[in-house]
This record gives C-alpha cells, sequence and structure tokens, in this order.
C-alpha cells in the first residue's frame, strides 16, 4: 500500500531503563505529592455559619432603580432586553395615565419586568444598555428557592423601596463617574 503523502513519520522505540520499569520511583513521587495535600490549610467554608468575601465587582441580584424623587427610571425602552444575551428579560410597555407623574418619569413605563433568573447569565449587558441607568446588579445573592417559577423576578421584587435605595455605586466606573458631572448630559438622569 502506498502512502497519501511523501511525508514518513519516524516512530522511536527506545529501550526503557532500569530505572522506568520498576515503576516504584514513580508510585513513591506520586504518594508524597497525595500526603503532602494532608498537611495544607483546608479551603472549605462551613457556609451557614461562615460566608466568603465577594469581589468589590460582583454582580449579584438585579435591581431597578428609582429617582431622587421616587419615579421608577425604566422607560421600557427595551434595550436592556434587546442586549441580553440569554433573553432573560421581557417586558411589556404602558402609557402613563394622569395621575401617576410621581410614579413614573415618562409618559412610557414598564407595566410588567420580568427577569428568569435562572436563564440570566449576570454578564452586566443589561445594565452598560439601559441609557436611563435604571437597571444595576448589585452585591445581593440570589435566594436559592425549590420551584421554577419562583426564579422568574417582577418589579414586585425588582424595583427599590423609595425608602429602602440599594447603593450601587462601586458598579460605576470612574470614567461614568466623570461622565455625570457634566450638566449637559443630565437628561438622562
Amino acid at each position: 500500500m502506498q502512502p497519501l503523502t511523501n511525508r514518513s513519520k519516524v516512530v522511536v522505540n527506545k529501550e526503557m531503563s532500569l530505572y522506568e520499569k520498576i515503576y516504584l520511583p514513580a508510585i513513591i513521587s506520586g504518594m508524597m505529592i497525595t500526603m503532602s495535600h494532608f498537611f495544607k490549610k483546608k479551603p472549605t467554608i462551613q457556609y451557614p455559619e461562615q460566608t466568603r468575601e465577594f469581589s468589590g465587582v460582583y454582580r449579584g441580584q438585579h435591581v431597578l432603580k428609582r429617582d431622587d424623587n421616587g419615579a421608577e427610571r425604566c422607560t421600557a425602552c427595551g434595550l436592556c432586553a434587546v442586549a441580553c444575551p440569554a433573553e432573560a428579560i421581557t417586558m411589556t410597555a404602558a402609557e402613563r395615565k394622569p395621575g401617576e407623574e410621581k410614579l413614573y418619569r415618562e409618559e412610557k413605563y414598564a407595566a410588567v419586568y420580568e427577569i428568569n433568573m435562572l436563564r440570566c447569565i449576570f454578564c452586566g449587558d443589561c445594565e452598560d444598555a439601559c441609557p436611563k441607568e435604571a437597571i444595576f446588579l448589585t452585591d445581593r445573592k440570589v435566594n436559592s428557592e425549590l420551584k421554577r417559577n419562583s426564579f422568574i423576578y417582577g418589579k414586585n421584587i425588582l424595583v427599590e423601596g423609595v425608602d429602602k435605595r440599594v447603593d450601587v455605586s462601586r458598579r460605576q466606573t470612574p470614567a461614568v463617574l466623570e461622565f455625570k458631572k457634566h450638566k449637559e448630559f443630565e437628561h438622562n438622569r
């Protein structure tokens, strides 16, 4: 049979030395590594009693922010839902009725805003896409549940309370904070 190419592969059939044939030194060195791990500090954390420290840029549960007057910032533009690679965000827009000026900032608001936390990959694209700085990922952990429907978070869970504001200043980069100092760009707040 002729080879398909003119290249040939050189195979070396090197004889094993007596040291390699015994295998005992290899087994002993492997056991030494295993034994050294017995005396190292255990990285296990006893979770309910102890909690580990999270990074300053940890991305946890989402929050829909309110402005300084207590009105919801979200204008249901849908940019967060479009930017979400996992398609975890769904929303339904509605028109603001007379008398609801204190509840919603603009004429259009999100009547239904839901995030499926089982689909969310906590990438932060939603907060990057939002032009009104309405959605942020916080340092709060998503609670564990037993039923799948419990992981669909609506506005009742996501919107921050008027009296319980969530601090997201650690999530904002120095470039964003510098941008906010300019008075001509205040229309987004």
